[in-house]
C-alpha cells in the first residue's frame, strides 16, 4: 500500500476524474458471482459481501433503517449516503431515529423515504417497543439495520422476534465509553444472536468486534464508510466574504476541526497545542465546525489559555466543503473513532491533514503517504505535526493530492452503496436456504444480474 501512494503522491491530478467514475468499478474490478475477494493476509477477520444466486426479485425489499441517537453525526451522515443512494428497483428504504435526530436530518432526507420518529432507547421502553414491532409488520420490512450497539441491542430483538428476514447492525465505533459490567461484553454476545451480519466499518473495527467482542467472524462484514466526492471535485477557494466575516486575514493560516463537541473528538487537546503552533506562526487560526456539550466549557478554555481571537466556533454546518475550502490544515484530534468521515471528506477536498493515530483512522490517514498521524491526548506532538505541514506547504500539498486519490479508491459512497447493496441481497438470499421466512420480500432469491 505505501508504494501505490507514493506513485499517487506524484502523479499529477487528472482533470475531470471525479465523483462520476466508480472508484470500485474502476480498480476493483467487476466480481464474478459467489467469488470471494482476495483478502491481504491478516488484515481482514471477517468477510466480504458476495452476489446471490440467481432469481427474481417480485417487490423491492423494504429496508428499515434504526437509529436512536438525538445528535447528527458520522452515523447519521453514513445512513444519509444509502437512503439517498440504494437502488429503488431493488430497495425500499425506510427511516426510524429519535425526533431530534428526524429534525436535524430534515431536507436531507431524499423525499421518497418515509422517517418515523420514535424514541427507543432504554429497554424499559416497552411502549416504543411495540410500536416498532407493529410499524415492521405493518410495514413488511424485508431487513432491518440498526446504526450503533446502543440502537441495534434495542431493535435487534424486537425484528428478529418479530419475523422480519433480515437483522443487520453496524457498530461504527470502538465503544472506549463502557466500564466496568458494560465492558464485559456480555450484552453484545447475547444481544448478535438476534443479528445475521456485522457490518464494520473499518479493518480496525472488525478485528475490534471479533478479537475483544468475541462476535463470530463469519459475520462480520467490512464495508468502509463512503463520501460523495462530487461535492469535493478539486480543491476549491474559500467562499468571498468567508474570511473578513471570521475577522480573519487574508494570509492568516488557518486550522479547521468538524466534529461534535464531544470529549470523544479531542477538541480540549487542540486548544492545548494551538498556543505551541502560535510560537511559530502567531497568525495561526482556528475553527471548530459542530456542535455539541461541550461547547461552553471549550470556549471558556480558549478564554483561559487568551485563544479568544484566534479561535471561532462556528456551529453545525451542513456545507462541509465550504468550511475545508478555509483550511491550510485540517485537524481530527480524536480519541476513538471507526472510520472517520471527517478525514475522508478532508481527503476528497484535497486538504493535508494531521489526525490521532486511533482506531481505524491510520486506514484513511496513511502517515506521511496520505497525511500525518499521531498520538491521542499529546498535544506537543499534534503542534509539531501542524507547524510541519505549515512550514512546507508543498509538500503538504502532494500529501493531500495523493489524499484525494486513496478517497477515490477506497472511500467513495457509490462504492459504499455498491457493497451495501450486495451484502443486503446476500443475507437476503441466505436466509431463505435456512428457511427464514422471506416470501415478503421475494419468491426466489435475487438474480446476479440485478445485483451487479
Amino acid at each position: 500500500m505505501a508504494a501505490r501512494l507514493e506513485r499517487l503522491q506524484r502523479q499529477p491530478l487528472a482533470a475531470g476524474r471525479d465523483a462520476r467514475l466508480s472508484p470500485g468499478r474502476r480498480r476493483l474490478g467487476r466480481r464474478v458471482p459467489g467469488q470471494r475477494a482476495p483478502v491481504p493476509p491478516g488484515a481482514l477477520p471477517g468477510r466480504r459481501a458476495r452476489l446471490p444466486e440467481r432469481g427474481r426479485i417480485v417487490r423491492p425489499l423494504t429496508v428499515a433503517y434504526f437509529d436512536n441517537a438525538e445528535v447528527r453525526g458520522g452515523a447519521e451522515e453514513h445512513i444519509l449516503i444509502l437512503l439517498r443512494g440504494l437502488d429503488r428497483a431493488r430497495f425500499r428504504p425506510l427511516l426510524v431515529c429519535t425526533p431530534q435526530a428526524a429534525s436535524k436530518l430534515g431536507a436531507d432526507v431524499p423525499r421518497d423515504v418515509t422517517v418515523v420518529p420514535l424514541r427507543l432507547q432504554r429497554l424499559l421502553d416497552l411502549g416504543p417497543a411495540l410500536r416498532l414491532a407493529r410499524l415492521l409488520r405493518q410495514r413488511r420490512v424485508d431487513i432491518l439495520h440498526s446504526h450503533m450497539f446502543c440502537s441495534s441491542v434495542l431493535a435487534s430483538p424486537v425484528g428478529r422476534l418479530c419475523g422480519v428476514p433480515v437483522v443487520l447492525e453496524t457498530p461504527h465505533v470502538r465503544e472506549r465509553w463502557r466500564r466496568g459490567l458494560k465492558s464485559s461484553y456480555v450484552v453484545d454476545r447475547v444481544a448478535g444472536r438476534f443479528v445475521d451480519r456485522f457490518i464494520a466499518v473499518s479493518r480496525a473495527n472488525a478485528r475490534y468486534l471479533v478479537a475483544e467482542k468475541a462476535l463470530p467472524a463469519d459475520k462480520v462484514v467490512v464495508i468502509e464508510n463512503g463520501c460523495d466526492l462530487g461535492r469535493f471535485s478539486r480543491r476549491s477557494e474559500p467562499a468571498p466574504g468567508l474570511r473578513p466575516g471570521l475577522g480573519f486575514a487574508p494570509r492568516d493560516p488557518v486550522l479547521v476541526v468538524l466534529g461534535r463537541l464531544e470529549p470523544q473528538k479531542g477538541h480540549s487537546v487542540l486548544l492545548q497545542a494551538l498556543p505551541l503552533v502560535r510560537r511559530e506562526f502567531p497568525r495561526v487560526r482556528l475553527v471548530c465546525v459542530g456542535e455539541g456539550g461541550q461547547r461552553a466549557a471549550l470556549e471558556a478554555q480558549a478564554a483561559s489559555l487568551q485563544l479568544d481571537e484566534a479561535v471561532r466556533f462556528v456551529g453545525y454546518r451542513s456545507d462541509v466543503e465550504t468550511w475545508l475550502a478555509l483550511a491550510d490544515v485540517m485537524v481530527l484530534p480524536s480519541f476513538y473513532e471507526g472510520l472517520p468521515l471527517a478525514a475522508i471528506e478532508a481527503l476528497a477536498a484535497q486538504r493535508p491533514v494531521v489526525a490521532t493515530a486511533v482506531d481505524g483512522t491510520p486506514e484513511v490517514v496513511v502517515h506521511g503517504q496520505t497525511g500525518l498521524t499521531v498520538p491521542a491526548g499529546d498535544p506537543q506532538a499534534l503542534a509539531e505535526a501542524i507547524i510541519r505541514l505549515l512550514r512546507e506547504p508543498e509538500w503538504a500539498r502532494r500529501l493531500a493530492m495523493a489524499g484525494r486519490r486513496w478517497v477515490e479508491e477506497r472511500f467513495s459512497a457509490q462504492r459504499q452503496v455498491r457493497l451495501t447493496e450486495e451484502l443486503y441481497l446476500e443475507a437476503w438470499s441466505a436466509g431463505r436456504r435456512t428457511g427464514r421466512d422471506t416470501s415478503a420480500g421475494a419468491a426466489e432469491p435475487p438474480p446476479a444480474a440485478l445485483a451487479s
